[in-house]
Formats: C-alpha cells, sequence, structure tokens
C-alpha cells in the first residue's frame, strides 16, 4: 500500500496579503491619475524648451502657474524632469491596480517594495511643497495632483499591508482606524499653508 496516499493534502499560505475591492479600485484610479499629470507635466516641459514664449496649459495666474515651476532647478533634482521619475512610478502603479483590480494576489515583498517606494515619493512631495511655497513661490496644478495621489496612494497600500496585523497590535488598530482622519488633517494643513504663504494674492480676489 503506498504511504503517500495516506498524507493530508498540504494547504498553501496566501502568497501576499488580500486586497479589498475599494482598495485595489483606488490603486488603479489614483495610479492612472497620476500617470496622466506625469505625463501632461512632460509634454508641457517639452513644448516649453522647444517654445520659450509658450504659455503652459496651467498657467492661470501669477501664483498658480505651471510655468513659472518647470523651468527651476527643483523641477529637475536629478538632471531630467521630476515628472519623467512620477511616469515610471505610477506605470508601477497602474499596473498593481490592474491585477489588484483582477484579484491576482501579488507577494508580500512587493507590497512592502510598493510602500517604500511610496514612502520615498511623499518625502520628496513634501520637500516639493516647501520649495514650491517658501522658494519657488508658485504653485503646480497638475503637480499638485501628483501630491495628492501620492499621499492617499501611500496610505492605501500601507493599509493593504497593515490590516492583517491590526486586528491584534492595538496601536495598528487605531492609526487603521484614523487613516483617512490624518490624510484628511494633511490635506487641510497644506490647505491653510498655501492660502497663508500667498494670503497677499488671495487677498485681492475677494
Amino acid at each position: 500500500m503506498d504511504s503517500d496516499a495516506a498524507d493530508p493534502p498540504v494547504e498553501l499560505e496566501p502568497s501576499g496579503p488580500w486586497v479589498p475591492a475599494p482598495s485595489a479600485w483606488w490603486v488603479l484610479i489614483a495610479g492612472v491619475i497620476g500617470l496622466l499629470a506625469s505625463v501632461t507635466l512632460t509634454v508641457e516641459k517639452i513644448a516649453l524648451l522647444l517654445n520659450s514664449s509658450y504659455v503652459p496649459s496651467c498657467n492661470i495666474n501669477p501664483i498658480v502657474s505651471c510655468g513659472s515651476v518647470m523651468m527651476t532647478p527643483q523641477a529637475s533634482v536629478l538632471g531630467f524632469p521630476n515628472s519623467l521619475l512620477g511616469i515610471a512610478g505610477f506605470t508601477v502603479v497602474v499596473v498593481t491596480g490592474v491585477l489588484a483590480v483582477a484579484k491576482v494576489q501579488l507577494p508580500q515583498w512587493y507590497w512592502v517594495g510598493l510602500v517604500i517606494g511610496l514612502t520615498a515619493g511623499t518625502v520628496f512631495v513634501h520637500w516639493l511643497i516647501f520649495q514650491s511655497l517658501y522658494r519657488i513661490g508658485a504653485l503646480c496644478p497638475y503637480c499638485m495632483v501628483v501630491w495628492a495621489a501620492t499621499v492617499t496612494l501611500l496610505v492605501v497600500a500601507a493599509s493593504i499591508l497593515v490590516r492583517p496585523a491590526a486586528t491584534g497590535n492595538t496601536a495598528l488598530r487605531l492609526l487603521f482606524g484614523w487613516r483617512w482622519s490624518l490624510v484628511t488633517f494633511w490635506f487641510t494643513g497644506v490647505f491653510l499653508l498655501i492660502m497663508a504663504r500667498f494670503w497677499n494674492y488671495w487677498s485681492t480676489l475677494i
């Protein structure tokens, strides 16, 4: 008699965290939004380089003006337009979103890597916010779209990783429960900083 026939079937552990449908869709949607904003910034930058008199579509007023931001050193930190980093990064996010929506289970290490990448992107975003407000003195609408997409993506991706551990850890459970409140505080804080920094201009519009 074959002894192997009596062995119970081996159950394989899930290869990665379970991704709720709303989270999967947000990864896809935010990735597409960020990618479109990055592509548009790149196209506008090329047009401006080819024609110095070109007026970018996002030049709205003296404060909200992509053109004022695009030609600064901060817009090309690594020697090429920052938007190219956005195209590369958000392409990865879009692919991740497509796979997540299709319920393809990605390994744990992949989500860890994505969170690390988004964390680096979020740090870079905050540096750009500081530069825009207090060094350049102008705001780029497409850049602000990228800021919002990056921060919310970090929260969603981190939540996907934290969710399984949150049930047994009080601190993680509290952080998980308050995650969108913290995002709301972040948006409010950035809005107030923008209002305070450029109040002399905003007040002329009232």
